[in-house]
């Protein structure tokens, strides 16, 4: 690891902070549970418009259309092409615990 230090004392450091957050995502094909890692001044959605033709999930669980899992693992890189869409986790509502309107 390197770090480097600037004339107002500000560092810098080959290790890019990223925090984990959990979402599930829809592919063409297959539902997936995992993480995405997002860099701290970036938001969920700045992440999935990368360039990049991959985007990195850890913890991924791919499940088959009827709820059976199918794979998990520890990395997945997911084709960005193929993601339907992507909804993190602390989004999630249960319709069974909404109040009717």
């Amino acid at each position: 690891m390197t770090i480097e230090f600037d004339d107002n004392g500000k560092f810098f450091t080959d290790i890019i902070s990223k925090t984990p957050v959990p979402v599930l995502i829809q592919t063409t094909t297959h539902r997936i549970h995992g993480n995405i890692h997002i860099s701290q001044e970036r938001r969920l959605k700045d992440e999935l418009d990368l360039p990049e033709r991959f985007i990195a999930i850890t913890d991924a669980i791919i499940y088959l259309a009827d709820g059976q899992i199918l794979y998990q693992a520890n990395f997945l890189a997911l084709r960005r092409g193929e993601i339907i869409w992507v909804i993190p986790d602390g989004d999630i509502v249960d319709p069974s615990k909404e109040s009717p309107k």
